[in-house]
C-alpha cells in the first residue's frame, strides 16, 4: 500500500460558479458522483484552505485539492534495466505493463518511483505506454533537459517502434496521416483518438514480417502524440492485437485514412497491446556522439552475466542482448532499491 497522495488543481475561469460537487462529477468521471459526495463527506476534498462542502461555489484561480487516502496499486513488473549511463543521462529499459509515470491507479508502481529510488536525480524527457516496453530517457541534469527537450522539439531524436498487428498490410512500407485529439468516451471520459479537430500525427510503417493473419512492423513517428502508433496502425486497419481500446473501425465511420487500401478509423473500443519501442538514439550533452540503445524484440529486460554490486556499477564485458551497459533494479523489502540477479 502506498502513502496516498494529494491532487491539487486550479480553476479555471470557465468553471467559476460551479459546485465542488458538480465540477468534480463532471470532470473527474472515473468516479460517479455518489463516490464523489462521500469524498468530500469524509473530509477528502479542500478548498481555500479547509474541508470542502458539495455545495460551496468555486472561484476562478483557487486550487481545490482531494487528499487520497492510501491505497493498494495493482501488481506491475518493478524493475528496469540500465542501458546507458554518464554524468547527463540515463537510458532504461521499460517493461510491459509498467506505467512510466503516475496516472489513475499508479503512484509508486511507476517507471519513474522505481528509477528515482536508485537514482534520485533523474527525469524523463518522454513516456512509453503501459503496454509498451522499450526504452526511456532520462535526464540527470539541468543542461541536459535542457537539451534533450530542444532536440525533441526539433525532431534530433530518432525512435523506432515495433508492434505486431492484426491482419497482413497491402503495401510493405506506407505512410499514415491523421490528426490525433481527444474525443469523448462513455467510461473513460476523454481519450486520444482519431479527431479531425487534433493536431496533425505521422507515422511511417514498413513490413518486417507476416505470419498468416498477422504482422510484425516498424514504425517511426516524426510527430509525438498520445497512442500514436496505436491510433494509426489501427485507422489503418490494423490494430495492435491484444489491444483493449482501438480496434479497427472503432465503431463510428470517420473520412478514409490517408494510406492506401484502408479506410477505418481509430476510436477507442469498448489485453494488451504489443509493441516495443526497439532502438533509440539521442545526442549527448557537451558531445557530437548519439548513442544508439537497442533492446531485444520480444520486449524482455537483458540480464547481465554478473551480480551488479550497487546502483550504477558497470557489468562485465559480454553481457547478452549486445549492449554495452546492463544492471537490473528491482525494490527490495527495504523499500530501495537493489540490483537482481
Amino acid at each position: 500500500m502506498n502513502e496516498g497522495f494529494a491532487y491539487c488543481e486550479e480553476i479555471a475561469l470557465a468553471h467559476a460558479g460551479r459546485t465542488v460537487l458538480d465540477y468534480l462529477a463532471v470532470r473527474h468521471r472515473h468516479s460517479s458522483e455518489a463516490v464523489w459526495r462521500e469524498r468530500i463527506a469524509a473530509g477528502q476534498v479542500e478548498i481555500r484552505g479547509r474541508r470542502a462542502s458539495v455545495e460551496d461555489a468555486l472561484r476562478a484561480g483557487e486550487r481545490l485539492v482531494w487528499r487520497r487516502p492510501p491505497w493498494t496499486e495493482p501488481d506491475v513488473p518493478l524493475a528496469f534495466a540500465v542501458l546507458f549511463r554518464d554524468d547527463h543521462l540515463l537510458a532504461v529499459a521499460k517493461p510491459r505493463g509498467l506505467p512510466t509515470n503516475p496516472n489513475g491507479g499508479f503512484l509508486t508502481h511507476t517507471l519513474l518511483h522505481v528509477v528515482r529510488r536508485a537514482f534520485p536525480e533523474a527525469t524523463p524527457m518522454h513516456r512509453l505506454g503501459r503496454g509498451t516496453s522499450g526504452v526511456v530517457l532520462f535526464a540527470c541534469t539541468l543542461e541536459a533537459r535542457q537539451g534533450v527537450a530542444a532536440a525533441l522539439r526539433h525532431g534530433r531524436v530518432e525512435k523506432v517502434y515495433r508492434a505486431l498487428v492484426t491482419g497482413v498490410p497491402d503495401s510493405t512500407a506506407f505512410s499514415i496521416e491523421r490528426p490525433i485529439g481527444p474525443v469523448p468516451h462513455p467510461r473513460l471520459g476523454n481519450v486520444h483518438a482519431v479527431s479531425e479537430q487534433g493536431k496533425r500525427a505521422v507515422t511511417h510503417v514498413r513490413v518486417l514480417t507476416v505470419q498468416s493473419d498477422a504482422a510484425i512492423v516498424e514504425a517511426t513517428i516524426p510527430t509525438g502524440r498520445p497512442h500514436q502508433i496505436r491510433i494509426h496502425l489501427a485507422a489503418a486497419g490494423h490494430p495492435l492485437v491484444g489491444d483493449p481500446l482501438y480496434a479497427a473501425g472503432g465503431g463510428r465511420p470517420c473520412p478514409a485514412t490517408r494510406v492506401t487500401g484502408s479506410t477505418p478509423c481509430a476510436s477507442p473500443s469498448p489485453t494488451r497491446p504489443q509493441a516495443s519501442e526497439s532502438r533509440s538514439s539521442a545526442p549527448r550533452p557537451r558531445s557530437s556522439a548519439r548513442p544508439r540503445l537497442n533492446l531485444p524484440l520480444d520486449g524482455r529486460l537483458p540480464r547481465p552475466r554478473a551480480r551488479v554490486r550497487s546502483p550504477g556499477s558497470r557489468v562485465r564485458r559480454g553481457a547478452r542482448a549486445r549492449l554495452q551497459k546492463v544492471n537490473l533494479f528491482a525494490p527490495s523489502l527495504t523499500g530501495r532499491a537493489s540490483p537482481t540477479k
